[in-house]
């Protein structure tokens, strides 16, 4: 039986990078090099959705981002850059999917229904778009330590945007923006295993000084200096599980190396929505014991 799954990857690889413009079954069953008589009834049958409900999750997904994590964007240009000819019919396709207009969700997202809503599209996105990784992807680095500003998040994974918004609220009033200060997280625990009440991440950014109490409720912490693997995940945290799974199960224990009283912690360095989501970039550092 023929594997598809390369010429999905390149047509998914494509819309992300186009949603903004009019997608045809004629210019995506070219990008897979196949036949446009059955790329969609192939897609549809690979993919378990159609070609279309798939573009338009897509869209919806760039869109709640951008109504979410950038509120200075207007709705009618969140619109345009989501491939909709008006703000009332991106309005009306927003409701089918998230229930809320563009506008209440912006107010006060339900998280909820959001993450539920995304579900779907992020296993297909796990099953057409795998983490291809090697054993020579991962290198060891002496990270100099850092300090950071953070937001504690504690609580439901599925609530998590609620902690970014304020996250983003206070960089954005300080001025401490991505292209200037290093952004990272601190995982405590696996949302996979860890009961949702117990769910711990630390979102955190770069800071050269003191810092001055605020609204948001940031702390002061520090990344401490010493030995980590490193291994550079890109995509979207659809896939970020996997990239995970492979530095503990595959990369560790094929290693003569220690793991290091600290946790997990990510680098985030290239941003979902300003890129395409499979061309996100995120490192991803395990701390190591000292040789």
């Amino acid at each position: 039986m023929a594997d598809y799954s390369q010429q999905l990857q390149r047509v998914l690889h494509f819309i992300d990078a186009h949603l903004q413009e009019p997608l045809s079954v004629e210019q995506l069953s070219a990008v897979a090099h196949l036949s446009r008589y059955h790329f969609h009834r192939l897609f549809s049958a690979h993919c378990g959705h159609t070609l279309f409900d798939t573009i338009t999750a897509l869209r919806m997904k760039r869109a709640s981002y951008q109504l979410a994590f950038r509120r200075r964007q207007r709705i009618v240009d969140i619109a345009l850059d989501n491939g909709y000819d008006s703000a009332e019919a991106f309005s009306r396709a927003f409701v089918r999917r998230f229930g809320q207009t563009p506008s209440a969700f912006r107010r006060a997202p339900d998280w909820g229904a959001w993450h539920r809503e995304l579900q779907t599209l992020n296993d297909l996105r796990r099953k057409i778009m795998p983490s291809e990784i090697t054993t020579d992807a991962v290198e060891i680095i002496e990270f100099p330590g850092i300090e950071l500003a953070v937001l504690e998040h504690c609580g439901d994974p599925a609530t998590l945007g609620a902690s970014i918004q304020r996250f983003i609220e206070w960089r954005r009033d300080n001025g401490v923006l991505p292209d200037r200060s290093r952004t990272f997280n601190i995982a405590y625990n696996d949302p996979g295993t860890t009961p949702a009440a117990k769910f711990r991440f630390d979102l955190g950014v770069e800071i050269r000084g003191p810092l001055a109490p605020n609204a948001q409720g940031l702390v002061a912490k520090s990344i401490p200096p010493g030995r980590c693997a490193r291994l550079r995940h890109v995509g979207g945290d659809d896939t970020f599980g996997a990239s995970v799974e492979y530095l503990y199960r595959h990369w560790l224990s094929g290693s003569s190396e220690e793991l290091r009283d600290f946790p997990l912690f990510f680098e985030r360095v290239r941003f979902y929505p300003e890129v395409p989501e499979s061309e996100r970039i995120t490192d991803i550092y395990l701390p190591l014991r000292s040789r």
